[in-house]
């Protein structure tokens, strides 16, 4: 029998059951057409053996010319040969033993697979007129007008039932291809969502990494410069050696309270109880303390909770200018001034130092690395850092951050 390469198919899941019933009507038929006219008919035995010699040819034909066939839909020319030659062997099978109509039936299945679609319709036609064929026995006109109207009733029905039958098959089989590209495309999206999450995995590890880097540089590293600092300062000045000396204990206690506070807390830490003006305060106190320059700390606005990550990354940009200052600027006088606006915080640093030109200034020489971890850390939470300065004309360095309000934090 044919298989399933050499139909014509759309792929669907009907027209791969059709499929073989395609094959086996023609012989299924022929089998009961043959049966039927050896039971009823009374023809003499030479008749039937005539008749069961067409019907062998049947048989044969319907073998090479189907069976065989390599590829209907490639050689259509072929298979139009074949199907009218069944009709015409049928016919002749009709004429010696009119039960053999059974086996022409086969032309309204096999119709079907006929090219182009016109020669559909023709097809149904040519076994639509063998079939009836006896109705035409008496030649009278109304038989004829009654063999007429069955043949144009039967060509249209069974014609129109085989146009909308292609077409259900045909968006049948669109659909399944759609369904089997919706899968494909949903497996290839689920692969690519779990390459985009162990990309975020490692990412986040990475920023992780670059956040713990920026804690130990902004709190352990920078409280350990200021005790070095100190306690070189107190091998000069034997007079000042106890007050150093007790500034470098109380940094080291801070330095220590920072770094406990950067292990336990992985996530953005908080500034404890006290609010960001009360933090500032107190850190530029002990730093005016330390380095023996004023600090002027100013509060404009309406101070008022903000996430924590807000206040932290304040606080964060406060300790490194305030570092830079005492590393690079020698300067006389700092001032400090923190704005709270609608939508933004502003955090202002102001000295009197010699200033330097921030074009100049590259990652890893004199400020480089502490501006660029400031403007790192403001950027992650969507601010902005600016440095103006001139040599001999002081530092003004701005930290400008979104006014995210601290009830946020606690959404759910």
């Amino acid at each position: 029998m044919a298989t399933a390469e050499e139909r014509p198919e759309s792929g669907s899941k009907v027209e791969r059951t059709y499929g073989p019933l395609l094959d086996w009507v023609p012989y299924v038929t022929l089998a009961v057409g043959w049966a039927l006219s050896l039971a009823v008919s009374d023809q003499p035995v030479e008749h039937r053996l005539v008749t069961t010699g067409v019907a062998a040819a049947a048989v044969a034909w319907t073998y090479l010319g189907y069976t065989r066939l390599p590829s209907r839909e490639s050689s259509p020319v072929r298979f139009a040969v074949y199907f009218f030659g069944m009709v015409a062997l049928g016919a002749a099978l009709m004429h010696r033993d009119g039960l053999f109509f059974v086996f022409v039936i086969t032309g309204f299945f096999h119709a079907n697979l006929l090219r182009p679609p016109p020669l559909v319709f023709l097809g149904i036609a040519a076994t639509s007129a063998v079939v009836n064929q006896g109705i035409l026995e008496d030649a009278e006109m109304l038989e004829i007008v009654m063999y007429t109207a069955v043949l144009l009733v039967q060509t249209l029905a069974i014609g129109g039932a085989h146009v909308l039958g292609e077409k259900v098959l045909r968006l049948t089989g669109q659909r399944e291809e759609a369904l089997r590209a919706k899968e494909a495309a949903l497996e290839e999206n689920a692969g690519l969502h779990m390459q985009l999450l162990a990309q975020a995995r490692e990412a986040g590890v990475l920023d992780e990494r670059q956040r713990l880097a920026r804690e130990i540089h902004d709190t352990v590293a920078q409280g350990l410069a200021g005790i070095i600092a100190q306690l070189n300062a107190a091998e000069g000045a034997d007079e000042e050696s106890g007050r150093r000396l007790e500034s470098a204990a109380a940094l080291a206690r801070a330095s220590l309270a920072e770094a406990r506070r950067t292990v336990q807390a992985i996530g953005p830490p908080t500034l404890d109880a006290a609010q960001l003006p009360e933090a500032l305060a107190e850190e530029s106190s002990r730093w005016s303390e330390a380095n023996g320059v004023p600090v002027a700390f100013t509060v404009t606005g309406e101070a008022r909770p903000m996430h924590p990550e807000v206040e932290v990354t304040l606080l964060r940009t406060v300790q490194e200018a305030l570092t830079n200052v005492r590393k690079h600027a020698g300067a006389g006088r700092v001032g400090l001034t923190l704005s709270y606006m609608d939508d933004q915080v502003a955090l202002d640093v102001r000295d009197d130092g010699r200033g330097f030109e921030p074009g100049g200034v590259t990652t890893g020489a004199g400020h480089g690395y502490g501006l660029a971890a400031m403007r790192q850390r403001v950027g992650r939470i969507a601010g902005s850092v600016s440095v103006e300065s001139s040599p001999g004309a002081g530092t003004v360095v701005s930290a400008n951050v979104p006014a995210i309000p601290q009830a946020v934090a606690h959404a759910p």
